[in-house]
Protein backbone atom coordinates (compact mmCIF):
# COMPACT_ATOMS: atom_id res chain seq x y z
CA UNK A 1 0.00 0.00 0.00
CA UNK A 2 1.34 3.45 -0.98
CA UNK A 3 1.66 5.93 1.85
CA UNK A 4 -0.55 8.95 1.18
CA UNK A 5 2.16 11.39 2.33
CA UNK A 6 4.69 9.76 -0.01
CA UNK A 7 2.25 10.04 -2.92
CA UNK A 8 1.61 13.73 -2.30
CA UNK A 9 5.36 14.40 -1.99
CA UNK A 10 6.10 12.58 -5.23
CA UNK A 11 3.32 14.46 -7.02
CA UNK A 12 4.77 17.74 -5.81
CA UNK A 13 8.19 16.82 -7.15
CA UNK A 14 6.70 15.95 -10.54
CA UNK A 15 4.87 19.27 -10.71
CA UNK A 16 8.07 21.17 -9.80
CA UNK A 17 10.08 19.23 -12.38
CA UNK A 18 7.47 19.87 -15.06
CA UNK A 19 7.39 23.58 -14.22
CA UNK A 20 11.17 23.76 -14.49
CA UNK A 21 11.09 22.04 -17.87
CA UNK A 22 8.25 24.25 -19.07
CA UNK A 23 10.18 27.47 -18.34
CA UNK A 24 12.23 28.71 -21.28
CA UNK A 25 15.96 28.89 -20.67
CA UNK A 26 17.14 32.40 -19.84
CA UNK A 27 18.83 33.97 -22.83
CA UNK A 28 22.51 34.67 -22.54
CA UNK A 29 23.08 37.88 -24.50
CA UNK A 30 26.21 38.15 -26.61
CA UNK A 31 27.81 41.59 -26.72
CA UNK A 32 30.49 42.31 -29.28
CA UNK A 33 33.45 44.47 -28.22
CA UNK A 34 35.63 45.91 -30.98
CA UNK A 35 38.72 47.89 -30.10
CA UNK A 36 42.26 48.83 -31.04
CA UNK A 37 43.98 46.88 -28.27
CA UNK A 38 44.85 43.16 -28.51
CA UNK A 39 41.89 40.80 -28.14
CA UNK A 40 43.39 39.40 -24.93
CA UNK A 41 43.06 42.86 -23.33
CA UNK A 42 39.35 43.06 -24.17
CA UNK A 43 38.13 39.51 -23.57
CA UNK A 44 36.53 37.77 -20.61
CA UNK A 45 34.99 38.90 -17.29
CA UNK A 46 38.19 40.62 -16.08
CA UNK A 47 39.65 42.44 -19.12
CA UNK A 48 42.93 44.35 -18.94
CA UNK A 49 41.48 47.27 -20.88
CA UNK A 50 40.30 49.94 -18.37
CA UNK A 51 37.48 50.97 -20.70
CA UNK A 52 36.14 47.43 -21.18
CA UNK A 53 36.46 46.82 -17.45
CA UNK A 54 34.46 50.00 -16.76
CA UNK A 55 31.77 48.79 -19.17
CA UNK A 56 31.52 45.39 -17.45
CA UNK A 57 31.30 47.00 -14.00
CA UNK A 58 28.42 49.14 -15.23
CA UNK A 59 26.69 46.07 -16.69
CA UNK A 60 27.00 44.37 -13.30
CA UNK A 61 25.52 47.44 -11.60
CA UNK A 62 22.57 47.16 -13.98
CA UNK A 63 21.96 43.59 -12.84
CA UNK A 64 23.72 41.60 -15.55
CA UNK A 65 25.92 38.68 -14.51
CA UNK A 66 28.78 37.70 -16.81
CA UNK A 67 28.39 34.10 -17.94
CA UNK A 68 24.76 33.90 -16.82
CA UNK A 69 22.89 36.77 -18.47
CA UNK A 70 25.57 37.91 -20.93
CA UNK A 71 29.01 37.22 -22.35
CA UNK A 72 31.27 39.32 -24.54
CA UNK A 73 32.67 38.47 -27.95
CA UNK A 74 35.85 40.54 -28.06
CA UNK A 75 37.84 41.36 -31.16
CA UNK A 76 40.98 43.51 -30.95
CA UNK A 77 42.95 45.04 -33.81
CA UNK A 78 46.27 44.82 -31.92
CA UNK A 79 47.12 48.40 -32.84
CA UNK A 80 46.38 47.91 -36.55
CA UNK A 81 43.30 49.85 -37.68
CA UNK A 82 43.43 48.12 -41.06
CA UNK A 83 42.24 44.94 -39.31
CA UNK A 84 38.90 46.48 -38.31
CA UNK A 85 37.16 45.43 -41.55
CA UNK A 86 37.84 41.71 -41.01
CA UNK A 87 37.08 41.90 -37.28
CA UNK A 88 33.79 43.72 -37.88
CA UNK A 89 32.83 41.03 -40.38
CA UNK A 90 33.58 38.34 -37.77
CA UNK A 91 31.28 39.93 -35.19
CA UNK A 92 28.50 40.35 -37.75
CA UNK A 93 28.86 36.68 -38.77
CA UNK A 94 28.46 35.69 -35.10
CA UNK A 95 25.12 37.54 -35.06
CA UNK A 96 25.81 39.14 -31.69
CA UNK A 97 22.99 41.06 -30.04
CA UNK A 98 24.81 44.41 -29.93
CA UNK A 99 28.33 45.73 -30.60
CA UNK A 100 30.17 48.34 -28.51
CA UNK A 101 33.06 50.14 -30.18
CA UNK A 102 35.03 53.39 -30.13
CA UNK A 103 35.11 55.83 -33.01
CA UNK A 104 38.09 54.40 -34.86
CA UNK A 105 36.21 51.13 -35.53
CA UNK A 106 32.89 52.66 -36.57
CA UNK A 107 33.49 53.14 -40.32
CA UNK A 108 34.04 49.42 -40.84
CA UNK A 109 31.16 48.47 -38.56
CA UNK A 110 28.82 50.75 -40.46
CA UNK A 111 29.90 49.09 -43.71
CA UNK A 112 29.55 45.61 -42.20
CA UNK A 113 25.99 45.81 -40.89
CA UNK A 114 22.85 47.92 -40.98
CA UNK A 115 20.93 45.56 -38.68
CA UNK A 116 22.96 44.74 -35.58
CA UNK A 117 22.71 47.58 -33.02
CA UNK A 118 25.99 49.45 -32.51
CA UNK A 119 26.76 51.57 -29.44
CA UNK A 120 29.42 54.23 -29.97
CA UNK A 121 31.78 54.56 -27.03
CA UNK A 122 32.99 58.01 -28.12
CA UNK A 123 33.57 59.44 -31.57
CA UNK A 124 34.43 63.01 -32.52
CA UNK A 125 31.55 64.01 -34.80
CA UNK A 126 29.07 61.21 -35.55
CA UNK A 127 26.79 63.42 -37.67
CA UNK A 128 29.46 64.72 -40.05
CA UNK A 129 31.02 61.26 -40.13
CA UNK A 130 27.73 59.91 -41.46
CA UNK A 131 27.11 57.45 -38.64
CA UNK A 132 23.84 59.07 -37.58
CA UNK A 133 21.30 61.52 -38.99
CA UNK A 134 21.23 63.78 -35.91
CA UNK A 135 22.07 63.62 -32.22
CA UNK A 136 18.38 63.67 -31.26
CA UNK A 137 17.25 61.11 -33.86
CA UNK A 138 20.11 58.82 -34.93
CA UNK A 139 17.83 57.14 -37.47
CA UNK A 140 19.72 53.89 -38.05
CA UNK A 141 21.36 51.07 -36.13
CA UNK A 142 24.01 53.28 -34.45
CA UNK A 143 23.65 55.31 -31.26
CA UNK A 144 25.69 55.97 -28.12
CA UNK A 145 27.99 58.76 -27.04
CA UNK A 146 30.04 61.35 -28.89
CA UNK A 147 33.42 62.66 -27.80
CA UNK A 148 32.53 66.33 -28.02
CA UNK A 149 32.47 68.93 -30.77
CA UNK A 150 34.18 72.12 -31.86
CA UNK A 151 33.75 73.61 -28.38
CA UNK A 152 36.01 70.92 -26.94
CA UNK A 153 38.68 71.52 -29.59
CA UNK A 154 38.55 75.24 -28.88
CA UNK A 155 39.04 74.58 -25.18
CA UNK A 156 42.03 72.31 -25.84
CA UNK A 157 43.83 74.92 -27.92
CA UNK A 158 42.84 77.65 -25.47
CA UNK A 159 44.56 75.72 -22.66
CA UNK A 160 47.64 75.39 -24.85
CA UNK A 161 47.64 79.15 -25.48
CA UNK A 162 47.50 79.75 -21.71
CA UNK A 163 50.52 77.50 -21.32
CA UNK A 164 52.43 78.92 -24.30
CA UNK A 165 51.20 82.48 -25.01
CA UNK A 166 52.48 84.55 -27.90
CA UNK A 167 52.02 85.01 -31.62
CA UNK A 168 53.82 81.84 -32.77
CA UNK A 169 51.49 79.49 -34.65
CA UNK A 170 50.01 76.39 -33.05
CA UNK A 171 50.77 73.33 -35.16
CA UNK A 172 47.91 70.85 -35.53
CA UNK A 173 48.91 67.24 -36.14
CA UNK A 174 46.01 65.41 -37.75
CA UNK A 175 45.26 62.35 -39.81
CA UNK A 176 43.79 62.65 -43.33
CA UNK A 177 41.43 59.82 -42.40
CA UNK A 178 39.79 62.06 -39.76
CA UNK A 179 39.47 65.49 -41.45
CA UNK A 180 36.88 66.73 -38.95
CA UNK A 181 39.62 67.05 -36.34
CA UNK A 182 41.45 69.77 -38.26
CA UNK A 183 38.22 71.40 -39.42
CA UNK A 184 37.18 71.87 -35.80
CA UNK A 185 40.57 73.33 -34.85
CA UNK A 186 40.54 75.63 -37.88
CA UNK A 187 37.07 76.95 -37.08
CA UNK A 188 38.01 77.52 -33.44
CA UNK A 189 41.20 79.36 -34.40
CA UNK A 190 39.45 81.53 -37.00
CA UNK A 191 36.90 82.67 -34.41
CA UNK A 192 39.66 83.68 -31.98
CA UNK A 193 42.34 85.01 -34.28
CA UNK A 194 44.84 82.25 -33.58
CA UNK A 195 47.41 81.20 -36.17
CA UNK A 196 47.41 77.52 -37.03
CA UNK A 197 49.84 75.40 -38.96
CA UNK A 198 48.31 72.30 -40.56
CA UNK A 199 50.40 69.13 -40.20
CA UNK A 200 48.41 66.60 -42.19
CA UNK A 201 49.60 63.01 -42.29
CA UNK A 202 48.43 60.14 -44.45
CA UNK A 203 50.26 57.36 -42.62
CA UNK A 204 52.87 56.78 -39.92
CA UNK A 205 55.68 57.51 -42.37
CA UNK A 206 54.60 61.17 -42.49
CA UNK A 207 54.86 61.84 -38.76
CA UNK A 208 58.55 62.76 -38.56
CA UNK A 209 58.30 65.02 -41.61
CA UNK A 210 55.35 66.80 -39.99
CA UNK A 211 57.43 67.63 -36.92
CA UNK A 212 60.23 68.90 -39.15
CA UNK A 213 57.74 71.26 -40.86
CA UNK A 214 56.57 72.51 -37.47
CA UNK A 215 60.15 73.22 -36.46
CA UNK A 216 60.95 74.99 -39.73
CA UNK A 217 57.82 77.15 -39.33
CA UNK A 218 58.84 78.00 -35.74
CA UNK A 219 55.60 76.70 -34.26
CA UNK A 220 55.27 77.57 -30.61
CA UNK A 221 53.13 74.64 -29.56
CA UNK A 222 51.38 71.54 -30.86
CA UNK A 223 47.84 70.19 -30.76
CA UNK A 224 47.56 66.44 -31.46
CA UNK A 225 44.18 65.13 -32.56
CA UNK A 226 42.89 61.83 -31.24
CA UNK A 227 42.75 59.81 -34.47
CA UNK A 228 43.39 56.07 -34.49
CA UNK A 229 46.58 56.37 -36.55
CA UNK A 230 48.15 58.87 -34.16
CA UNK A 231 47.02 56.92 -31.11
CA UNK A 232 48.64 53.73 -32.40
CA UNK A 233 51.93 55.59 -32.94
CA UNK A 234 51.65 57.76 -29.84
CA UNK A 235 55.11 56.85 -28.52
CA UNK A 236 56.68 58.06 -31.75
CA UNK A 237 54.66 61.28 -31.50
CA UNK A 238 55.78 61.77 -27.90
CA UNK A 239 59.43 61.12 -28.72
CA UNK A 240 59.35 63.65 -31.57
CA UNK A 241 57.58 66.26 -29.45
CA UNK A 242 60.40 65.87 -26.91
CA UNK A 243 63.09 65.96 -29.63
CA UNK A 244 61.76 69.19 -31.14
CA UNK A 245 60.86 70.58 -27.70
CA UNK A 246 57.28 71.29 -28.68
CA UNK A 247 54.81 71.76 -25.80
CA UNK A 248 51.75 69.75 -26.79
CA UNK A 249 48.18 69.19 -25.73
CA UNK A 250 46.47 65.93 -26.59
CA UNK A 251 42.83 64.90 -26.80
CA UNK A 252 43.43 61.60 -25.03
CA UNK A 253 44.75 60.94 -21.54
CA UNK A 254 46.94 57.91 -22.49
CA UNK A 255 49.31 60.28 -24.33
CA UNK A 256 50.03 62.09 -21.05
CA UNK A 257 50.29 58.86 -19.07
CA UNK A 258 52.98 57.80 -21.57
CA UNK A 259 54.94 61.04 -21.19
CA UNK A 260 52.99 63.76 -23.01
CA UNK A 261 52.65 67.23 -21.50
CA UNK A 262 48.92 67.84 -21.14
CA UNK A 263 45.54 66.44 -22.18
CA UNK A 264 42.03 67.74 -21.95
CA UNK A 265 39.06 65.71 -23.01
CA UNK A 266 36.13 63.56 -22.08
CA UNK A 267 36.62 60.89 -19.44
CA UNK A 268 36.77 57.81 -21.69
CA UNK A 269 36.20 55.36 -18.83
CA UNK A 270 33.03 57.28 -17.92
CA UNK A 271 31.85 57.09 -21.54
CA UNK A 272 32.32 53.31 -21.59
CA UNK A 273 30.44 53.06 -18.29
CA UNK A 274 27.55 54.96 -19.80
CA UNK A 275 27.63 52.80 -22.93
CA UNK A 276 26.28 50.03 -20.70
CA UNK A 277 23.07 52.05 -20.22
CA UNK A 278 22.54 52.05 -23.99
CA UNK A 279 23.25 48.32 -24.20
CA UNK A 280 20.75 47.66 -21.41
CA UNK A 281 18.03 49.61 -23.21
CA UNK A 282 18.72 47.85 -26.52
CA UNK A 283 18.68 44.39 -24.91
CA UNK A 284 15.30 45.30 -23.42
CA UNK A 285 13.88 46.15 -26.85
CA UNK A 286 14.75 49.79 -27.56
CA UNK A 287 15.78 50.65 -31.12
CA UNK A 288 19.06 52.55 -31.67
CA UNK A 289 17.26 54.87 -34.10
CA UNK A 290 15.14 56.16 -31.22
CA UNK A 291 17.91 56.59 -28.61
CA UNK A 292 19.42 60.11 -28.73
CA UNK A 293 23.20 60.33 -28.89
CA UNK A 294 24.62 61.98 -25.78
CA UNK A 295 27.46 64.47 -25.48
CA UNK A 296 30.02 63.88 -22.71
CA UNK A 297 29.45 65.67 -19.43
CA UNK A 298 32.64 64.73 -17.60
CA UNK A 299 35.96 66.16 -18.78
CA UNK A 300 39.43 65.90 -17.28
CA UNK A 301 42.58 67.99 -17.45
CA UNK A 302 45.77 65.97 -16.89
CA UNK A 303 49.22 67.58 -16.66
CA UNK A 304 52.59 65.84 -16.62
CA UNK A 305 54.97 67.95 -14.50
CA UNK A 306 57.97 65.78 -15.32
CA UNK A 307 57.53 66.56 -19.01
CA UNK A 308 57.00 70.25 -18.26
CA UNK A 309 60.28 70.35 -16.34
CA UNK A 310 62.10 68.59 -19.20
CA UNK A 311 60.81 71.30 -21.57
CA UNK A 312 61.74 74.08 -19.15
CA UNK A 313 58.10 75.13 -18.82
CA UNK A 314 56.57 76.58 -15.69
CA UNK A 315 52.94 75.49 -15.51
CA UNK A 316 50.76 78.47 -14.52
CA UNK A 317 49.23 78.09 -11.07
CA UNK A 318 45.78 78.63 -12.58
CA UNK A 319 46.19 75.48 -14.72
CA UNK A 320 47.49 73.41 -11.80
CA UNK A 321 44.43 74.39 -9.76
CA UNK A 322 42.11 73.30 -12.59
CA UNK A 323 43.89 69.99 -13.22
CA UNK A 324 42.05 66.80 -12.33
CA UNK A 325 45.37 65.02 -12.07
CA UNK A 326 49.00 66.13 -11.97
CA UNK A 327 51.55 63.46 -12.84
CA UNK A 328 54.86 63.99 -11.06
Amino acid sequence: MINRRTLISASGLCVAAYAALAQPARKVHRIGILGLRPTSDLAGPAPLSPQTAAFLRAMRDLGYIYGESFVTEARGADGKPERFAALAAELVALQVDVIVAAGNALPELKRATAKIPIVMAATSDPVHSGYIQSLARPGGNITGLSFGGIELTAKQIELLKVLVPGAAPVAVLWDRGAPMNFSAADAAAAARGWKLLSLEIQDAGDIEGAFKRASDARAGALFVSGSAALFVHRQRVLDLAAKYRLPAVYELRPFVEAGGLMSYGADIDDIWRHAAVYVDKILKGAKPADLPVEQPTKFELVINLKTANALGLAIPHSLLLRADEVIE
